[in-house]
């Protein structure tokens, strides 16, 4: 998921703003034409079938939940929890308290009044909400006030179309602005935080609008005449032609959608989608031509750990995909001198040039040097050393790099240009997973939703004991 990080005025908003999958529509459209180097990178199309490891479980076995393995010393933790409670600040002091609406960016240098929340960043704001409170970050009573008030105004006055919502809205009002779609992924994000809501508190009124909400989605309606879910429709064009049809952040939807009980989508859309699969410096996952977050925001929420359907383990396949990034930012050091093992990630961002959906490999992207500390604060789970080191180097070298809120979207040493803001998504999904990487707790609660089991089952997920990968 790639968000336009627009720049608002005070005001008002932007009138033309474009459509946050647009970028990454302009990319595939270029891959086909030939125009993005395949560089090192070799890459066969179609679907996958890795053959399963020796130590497959019976099929029949009850998983056992896998412990999180003691990868961090006290200090990252503590560390990590500074981190968590600066990301905490901006989903609790960004949002309007009367709706729970969260603003999708906020300028950390002025007094920021922009007007333009994210369903996407809400998701990941009602998750925040229950590690605050886990975290003793927001009391008890103060965070069921603001879930209930947020699920309230999402379910009676939020508008919404067949259950989806408008991947922008008034913070204010509710109202869709910049004549954004009713997206897809981004109604997926926000119905992974309302269910974690539903099995964090022990509260009828979350239970109940939380699942009011999910049930009302009509899943069976996006995916209209065939398995492939559509990125979105508007009102004034009708469905976005683009389908979900390539291994990206859509896990989640299809997982959802296949949990549902109300509007279901078949088994049979799991293995719509292609994987495919690629390979750099004798390492082959699954991936796409897209920046380095397709691998993150599913697994922030459902856990793949220990577990693989009938295509791949794709806990350990987003742990290749982080190590193939770091390898490839570090032979990028010959053009950019800052790149290095201690400091590396390039994701969909913000630049000095504006928004860019770059990364690699292939490059893609003008790179040009620039870091951005999301693509390894949403890895730390998958990298966990690696990742930290790059989080503590851009905390104790560059401090303009940091703010009330965490880490600013991006920055570039060699230029010395810092962003002046810091983005929802890109400080929820760094949230979320320093939470997992410490404990798993958003994945211990998210999965003991009915939903969340079903659509594992349905898409044909076992446990299995995993061969633990080792990178030279």
């Amino acid at each position: 998921m790639v968000s336009p990080r627009h720049q608002q005025s005070p005001e008002s908003f932007e009138p033309h703003a474009i459509s946050r999958r647009a970028v990454l529509r302009q990319l595939a459209s270029l891959v086909a034409a030939g125009a993005l180097p395949f560089s090192a990178l070799a890459a066969a199309g179609g679907e996958i079938s890795p053959k399963p490891q020796a130590n497959q479980q019976n099929p029949g076995s009850a998983p056992t939940p896998p412990p999180i393995p003691n990868l961090l010393s006290p200090e990252d933790d503590q560390f990590l929890n500074d981190l968590e409670h600066a990301n905490f600040l901006f989903f609790w002091e960004q949002a309007n308290p009367q709706t729970g609406l969260i603003k999708d960016r906020c300028n950390v240098r002025i007094n920021d009044t922009s007007l333009a929340a994210s369903i996407a960043s809400v998701g990941f704001g009602l998750t925040a909400i229950c590690i605050g409170h886990k975290r003793g970050f927001v009391s008890l009573e103060d965070a069921r006030r603001r879930v209930v008030q947020t699920l309230s105004f999402i379910w009676h006055k939020l508008p919404t179309h067949r259950g989806f919502f408008y991947h922008f809205a008034n913070i204010n009002t509710g109202e869709r602005v910049w004549d954004s779609e009713v997206s897809s992924v981004d109604t997926a994000m926000m119905l992974c935080g309302a269910l974690m809501c539903h099995q964090y508190f022990d509260d009828k009124d979350v239970r109940d609008l939380s699942h009011a909400i999910f049930d009302r989605v009509e899943w069976n309606w996006l995916a209209e005449d065939t398995s492939l879910l559509s990125h979105g429709w508007t009102p004034e064009l009708g469905f976005i032609h683009s389908r979900w049809d390539y291994y990206s952040e859509l896990m989640m939807m299809y997982l959802l959608g296949m949990g549902s009980v109300s509007h279901p989508l078949p088994n049979e859309a799991w293995f719509a989608w292609k994987r495919r699969v690629f390979e750099y410096d004798g390492l082959r996952y699954v991936g796409s031509f897209a920046p380095l977050f397709v691998h993150q925001y599913s697994q922030a929420w459902f856990d793949f750990r220990n577990k693989r359907d009938k295509f791949a383990d794709y806990f350990q396949n987003s742990a290749i995909a982080t190590e193939v990034h770091r390898r490839f930012c570090i032979e990028l050091n010959t053009q950019y001198s800052d790149y290095s093992n201690a400091l590396w990630g390039i994701s969909a961002s913000d630049s000095a040039r504006g928004y860019v959906a770059w990364g690699g490999p292939p490059a893609m992207g003008p790179i040009d040097g620039t870091v951005v500390p999301a693509a390894a604060g949403g890895s730390i789970p998958f990298l966990p050393e690696a990742c930290m080191r790059v989080l503590r180097t851009i905390h104790d070298r560059y401090p303009k790099a940091w703010s009330r809120y965490g880490f600013v979207d991006a920055f570039n040493p060699l230029t010395d240009w810092y962003d002046t803001d810091v983005v929802g998504i890109d400080t929820g999904i760094t949230m979320l997973m320093a939470e997992n990487a410490r404990t798993g707790f958003v994945w211990d609660t998210f999965m003991k939703n009915a939903e969340a089991q079903k659509g594992m089952n349905a898409a044909g997920f076992k446990p299995y004991t995993p061969t633990p990968l080792h990178f030279e």
